[in-house]
C-alpha cells in the first residue's frame, strides 16, 4: 500500500491537475482526492490487463477489473465515449476486435503517485499499418478501474507538450481529473446527480460527456458513422 487512503485538500490543490476540487459534497470528489491504495505494480499489470482485452492475440481470459459505472473518452479523432457500464464497454470490445483486429505487442505503462494512476503508451498493429496510442487509466479505493481516457500518440493530438512524456505538467487537458465522482470512494459517477450538472454548466467537455452517457449506443453509432473511412488514417498518422 502507498500511504493513507486519501489526500487532504491542500495535497489535491498541490496535484497540480486541473480541476481538482472536492466541493462541497463527498460524493462529487474529483479523482485527484485519492492517493494509491495498491502497489505500482497493481496499476500497470491492470493496465496490460485492458490492452489484453482488445488484442487480438492476447487469451480472451485475461481483462482489468472495471467498476460498474466505467466509462472510456477516447479524443478526436477518435469517437469520445466509446464505453459505458462494465457490460456494455465488455460488448463493444468484443465488436471493435472481431470488426477492426490489432494486436498492441509494444507497451510501455507506468504507475504514478497522482491520478491516473496509471499511464501507458502503446502501438496498435492492424492490418494497414501502426497507430500510436497514449492511454490513461483512473482508480478508485478497490483498484477497479473507473476511467479510461485516450489519445492519438502523435503531434498536436497528445494532451500534453511533446517534452512531457507522461503528462505530469499543470497544464495537461484531461477530463478524468474534472469529473464530479470519481473521487469518492468507489469512483461511481452520477451522470444526473446536482454535482455533475453543476459542472456541465460550466464546463462544455462535461456537457458532451453527460449527454452522451443518456443514448450511449445512439451517441457511438452516429459517431462512428460520421467519423467516416479515413478515422483510423487520421487517428494513426497514416499516409
Amino acid at each position: 500500500m502507498l500511504g493513507p487512503r486519501r489526500r487532504p485538500l491542500l495535497a489535491c490543490a498541490l496535484a497540480a491537475a486541473a480541476g481538482c476540487d472536492d466541493g462541497a459534497r463527498p460524493e462529487d470528489a474529483r479523482s485527484t482526492s485519492l492517493v494509491p491504495t495498491q502497489t505500482p505494480a497493481y496499476y500497470v499489470d491492470q493496465a496490460n490487463r485492458y490492452f489484453d482485452a482488445i488484442d487480438a492475440s492476447a487469451p480472451a481470459s485475461s481483462g482489468p477489473t472495471y467498476s460498474l459505472r466505467v466509462a472510456r473518452w477516447e479524443l478526436p479523432p477518435w469517437l469520445l465515449l466509446t464505453g459505458y457500464g462494465a457490460e456494455d464497454m465488455a460488448a463493444l470490445d468484443e465488436i471493435v476486435k472481431d470488426a477492426t483486429p490489432a494486436t498492441i505487442p509494444t507497451r510501455e505503462c507506468l504507475a504514478f503517485g497522482v491520478q491516473p494512476f496509471a499511464r501507458c503508451r502503446v502501438t496498435f498493429e492492424y492490418a494497414d499499418g501502426p497507430c500510436p496510442i497514449y492511454e490513461e487509466f483512473t482508480f478508485n479505493d478497490q483498484g477497479e478501474m473507473t476511467f479510461i481516457e485516450a489519445w492519438s500518440d502523435l503531434p498536436g493530438l497528445r494532451p500534453m507538450q511533446d517534452a512531457d512524456t507522461w503528462a505530469e505538467a499543470a497544464d495537461v487537458a484531461r477530463l478524468s481529473t474534472r469529473l464530479p465522482g470519481l473521487g469518492n470512494a468507489t469512483g461511481l459517477i452520477d451522470p444526473e446527480g446536482p454535482g455533475m450538472t453543476e459542472a456541465a454548466a460550466g464546463d462544455p467537455e462535461i456537457a458532451d460527456f453527460v449527454a452522451r452517457t443518456q443514448e450511449f449506443w445512439d451517441h457511438w453509432f452516429r459517431a462512428y458513422e460520421d467519423a467516416g473511412p479515413d478515422l483510423f488514417a487520421r487517428g494513426c498518422g497514416w499516409p
